[in-house]
């Protein structure tokens, strides 16, 4: 049920914004509170005025409204919310909201919210079909916006395929699945690390892993969508920091260690960052000069703090589970199940990283979960899914009665 869920609708200009009428019955008729965002091309299809009187409430529609931008209107809209959906998504919108764009209330809004965004597309179906389109899709699909629909059917165009908006029902439907998310972690501390670290040669030249981030960033948001509260200890990377979650960045295995143990007690850590295993005993305090005719330098080399090591040594401020990553080119398995002995760690999500499989820096992840149970392969998922099924093992395991509790 929804009674109680604020709902901000933006109603973009579109045929299907007729709609939006019954949405907002059936929203209202579950005790959801729905605010509506006009704009301009909306309001040629529905008024404010039908709007206002079925969800009882202001409609707002001009950005530079002297009296709600007097409390940064936009910023306020934006944070308000359980939830916004953007029904009818025309192309435009879906257009203007991957290219990051702020020029009306609308865009502004979505550009501003911490909140999760549900899109329902409309459009002919050329539109939609459009490489243009798809790019977009696939941009906001990346970020974390949930898509409903479009539905395959005739439209007014006359034409027949998809690209027509969802049913009110089912845009309701998707509403009700995200915003009754169970969350099993509530309660619960997570640590989270992520991408590569450098390790300084001079100060313009460094020893580093190849990492995104992409994979430790999605562990981290699907942590924190199950309720965690999630510190992230990331090293330099350039996809956006996960919602709701405290990000730490650092450069060096040192600083990530550090940030680890000032985050202090968790129940869960998942070491997922591309840790350098060597850094320059002392760093050149002045850029090496190449000299003519001379031999490369030599490096002098120490190992690195084992961060899942420490994090694994038994203690009482060890955390309840501790899972490391395995990134191997060869011999999958047997070194992730050798890793997992060395570091003491109760789970290796093992993958393979060689070039062929496009791991790095890629959207998709084919893991193995390796545990004192044994080992579970899983099927080739997108990196959000990988974090989404890691995070949902994670939630099982912490809620199940320790040995101990359950003898009680």
């Amino acid at each position: 049920m929804l009674k109680g869920k604020r709902i901000l609708l933006i109603v973009a200009g579109g045929i299907a914004a007729f709609k939006v009428h019954e949405l907002i019955r059936l929203l209202r008729k579950q005790d959801a509170a729905v605010r509506c965002v006009l704009t301009e091309t909306g309001a040629r299809f529905v008024t404010p005025l039908s709007l206002q009187a079925l969800t009882e409430d202001k409609v707002y529609s001009d950005m530079f409204s002297l009296t709600d931008e007097s409390e940064m209107g936009h910023i306020q809209l934006s944070r308000d919310a359980d939830l916004l959906v953007v029904a009818p998504a025309t192309a435009n919108i879906l257009a203007r909201m991957a290219g990051g764009l702020a020029d009306d209330l609308a865009s502004t809004v979505l550009l501003a919210t911490d909140k999760p965004v549900l899109v329902a597309p409309a459009m002919n179906v050329r539109m939609w079909s459009h490489a243009a389109t798809q790019a977009n899709v696939e941009i906001l699909t990346k970020r974390g916006i949930e898509f409903v629909g479009p539905n395959d059917g005739a439209m007014a165009c006359n034409e027949f395929g998809p690209g027509r908006m969802s049913e009110p029902a089912e845009i309701v439907a998707a509403i009700e699945s995200l915003l009754t998310v169970e969350r099993p972690l509530a309660g619960r501390r997570a640590l989270v690390t992520s991408g590569p670290t450098r390790e300084a040669i001079d100060p313009v030249r460094y020893i580093s892993n190849h990492s995104s981030g992409k994979q430790g960033h999605a562990i981290a948001a699907a942590l924190a969508q199950l309720g965690a509260e999630v510190t992230l200890v990331s090293g330099p990377v350039a996809v956006p920091d996960p919602a709701g979650v405290t990000v730490v960045k650092i450069e060096s295995a040192d600083q990530m260690l550090a940030a680890c143990l000032a985050a202090g007690a968790v129940d869960v850590a998942v070491c997922a960052a591309a840790v350098a295993d060597w850094k320059m005993a002392t760093p050149a305090t002045a850029k090496i000069k190449k000299k003519a005719g001379a031999a490369p330098p030599a490096l002098e080399l120490t190992p690195n703090p084992d961060i899942l090591a420490t994090l694994s040594k038994a203690g009482p401020k060890r955390p309840r589970l501790v899972v490391g990553f395995a990134a191997e080119t060869e011999n999958l398995i047997a070194n992730a199940v050798d890793k997992r002995t060395r570091k003491g760690c109760d789970w290796i999500v093992a993958n393979d990283v060689s070039p062929a499989t496009g791991t790095f820096g890629g959207d998709r992840n084919t893991v193995h979960l390796i545990s004192a149970e044994g080992v579970q392969h899983w099927p080739t998922l997108s990196k959000e899914r990988v974090a989404m099924q890691l995070a949902g093992a994670i939630a099982l395991h912490l809620t199940r009665p320790r040995p101990a509790e359950a003898a009680e």
